[in-house]
């Protein structure tokens, strides 16, 4: 959804704009492997810790700290983080003397913490804590119009980061990107635009047959959409689920289940691709089991 660029946006433009900005996926690390990234640790704290390692508070200290998927840290977690807020001081991994940081959290989830509350999952007093200001984002779909805003951004900092030359879109090609989808939203979209600057070379112009086919094959018309048995009744949440499960079924059997590989096609985080895998019952096992069920029906 481009919630770190709005983090830059709102750091860049504040008081503490001097400062570092810092970012973690809270969802890429299991707790003992966050807990050393967010606070660090000391020599010897564990096999492997063989010298004082500083972690992103420390490291962020008078800037700002993006936590995304928030909703993913533990109980445990969640507890050192509110120590954080509430008494600015964190204790590294194996220390017994608190250290002081000055440091501005910023948080992102795509849960209903709420809902989590509710059901003893996460700490009611960290929610009032970080939710002071509260921005929804929405995801890429439902904000068409930035769309051709990002596109040319993007494909401006990747032909400056490539040395390429500056190029251009043709009209057909803006109306398939803005036709299509991107259920992996901005990060989706970063990712085929440096796919497409490489495959562009020495042209000025990006034209269709550029995209990727899962671009140039989304129906742009309801006729083409029915006939690929596409979704076109229905609440369009319902619509775009069916798809994401689509694509991840199928892209799991092309990759051999190789998670990693597919998240890099769909432009998601391994971890985001693991949570929807999960969420549609996708696993290995799941789908086998599934199939043998098919096959003796």
């Amino acid at each position: 959804t481009g919630k770190e660029l709005v983090a830059k946006a709102i750091h860049y433009n504040s008081p503490r704009k001097d400062s570092v900005l810092l970012a973690q996926n809270c969802s890429a690390f299991n707790d003992n492997l966050l807990d050393s990234e967010l606070f660090g640790h000391v020599k010897g704290a564990f096999t492997g810790a063989i010298k004082d390692k500083k972690g992103l508070f420390e490291m962020a200290h008078t800037g700002t700290l993006f936590l995304d998927e928030i909703g993913d840290t533990s109980l445990t977690m969640q507890v050192k983080l509110l120590r954080v807020l509430q008494e600015g001081t964190f204790l590294p991994v194996g220390a017994s003397v608190p250290r002081k940081v000055n440091v501005r959290i910023m948080a992102a989830t795509n849960k209903d913490l709420k809902q989590m509350i509710s059901r003893g999952e996460f700490r009611e007093d960290l929610y009032y804590r970080i939710n002071v200001i509260n921005v929804h984002l929405p995801s890429l779909r439902e904000r068409k119009e930035d769309i051709s805003i990002l596109f040319e951004h993007f494909l401006e900092k990747k032909c400056a980061e490539m040395g390429a030359q500056t190029k251009s879109v043709s009209k057909k090609c803006l109306e398939k990107i803005l036709d299509y989808p991107w259920p992996g939203n901005v990060r989706e979209l970063e990712n085929e635009i440096e796919r497409i600057v490489v495959l562009a070379g020495d042209s000025k112009n990006i034209t269709p047959d550029m995209l990727s086919s899962k671009i140039t094959d989304f129906g742009s018309t309801p006729s083409a959409a029915a006939a690929r048995g596409v979704r076109i009744t229905g609440t369009l949440k319902e619509a775009m689920e069916e798809l994401e499960e689509l694509m991840i079924r199928e892209g799991l059997r092309r990759c051999n289940y190789n998670k990693s590989k597919l998240a890099k096609e769909l432009g998601i985080s391994r971890a985001g691709l693991i949570m929807k895998v999960d969420k549609y019952a996708l696993d290995k096992r799941s789908m086998e089991r599934s199939r043998k069920e098919q096959e003796s029906a």
